[in-house]
């Protein structure tokens, strides 16, 4: 991504917040109608299509030899294959919602813990002070929607996309946070698309309905996740901290409530409006 203007640069976090809390909505839609893998395959492959054509057409600097392949690579299986799989096999397993964004909300604290003894960055007090508030904002808003009588097994693909997405921020800001976000993206997308087939055609587990509601998300989430919402991550983790670009997944449960208020009529409780300034004052303690 180009460098951007400092009012261009201030939106940034806040319209990454938005565009990341529509996947949710996205998976609501599309998920009835797919496996979780076979559904997250036909993603990928449309995105590296996607974004092989755009790093052609616009003549993309590409990853100039094997090792920043390698690394961008690794970042691309850990936030996209472990996250994106960890979650959506975790909510086939029936594991509710709220939990599986519970669980992943650990990531910034989880990431502030790591930060400091592998990238040398400082976390100073007022930083865990407003990540501890911001956790405790998103189990507010979320204690409505947690629910019961799911397998603990479910909780184990959770877990395993908590730990791709720290990693893999973590990772992408020590080894290679320096990459065209195009052919980036062929870079990231193409390993990832290559394990989670593998996974798809092993499990026998390729069930596809092309519905309407299946292609209206498989495009939002191909065009406004992978390429709208992901390009600006990475242009995020280039620009800021761990710790800062990781506090903003706080900011995604709240979001992702109030649209579903705004758009299906869920239930927003007066405790979830509580955990909601609990949480932006989180994220902004976290940021200053």
């Amino acid at each position: 991504m180009p460098a951007a203007s400092p009012s261009v640069a201030r939106l940034a976090p806040f319209l990454f917040v938005f565009l990341w809390s529509t996947g949710f909505l996205g998976a609501k839609f599309g998920l009835p109608h797919a496996a979780p893998l076979a559904f997250l395959s036909v993603r990928y492959l449309l995105v590296l299509a996607l974004m092989t054509s755009l790093a052609l057409v616009f003549r993309a600097p590409w990853p100039r030899d094997g090792g920043q392949w390698f690394h961008i690579g690794v970042a691309g299986l850990l936030v996209h294959g472990l996250y994106l799989g960890g979650v959506f096999v975790a909510i086939g397993m029936g594991l509710p919602a709220g939990i599986s964004s519970l669980v992943v909300g650990m990531q910034p604290l989880l990431t502030a813990t790591i930060a400091g003894r592998l990238l040398g960055e400082r976390v100073v007090p007022r930083q865990w002070l407003g990540l501890a508030l911001g956790f405790v904002g998103v189990a507010l808003v979320l204690s409505n929607k947690l629910g019961a009588g799911f397998s603990v097994d479910a909780l184990w693909p959770a877990l395993a996309a908590l730990l791709g997405i720290t990693a893999g921020t973590l990772y992408q800001k020590k080894f290679c946070p320096h990459f065209d976000w195009r052919s980036g993206a062929v870079a990231q997308f193409l390993p990832t698309a290559l394990v989670t087939g593998i996974i798809v055609l092993a499990r026998d587990d390729c069930r596809v309905e092309w519905t309407g509601e299946f292609v209206f998300a498989l495009g939002w989430l191909v065009l406004v996740l992978s390429v709208g919402a992901i390009s600006l991550l990475n242009w995020l983790i280039r620009h800021g901290s761990a710790v800062n670009v990781a506090s903003l997944f706080y900011l995604t449960p709240p979001t992702t409530a109030l649209l579903a208020w705004l758009l299906f009529g869920e239930t927003l409780t007066g405790l979830a409006l509580v955990g909601m300034i609990i949480a932006v004052w989180g994220v902004y303690l976290s940021r200053r």
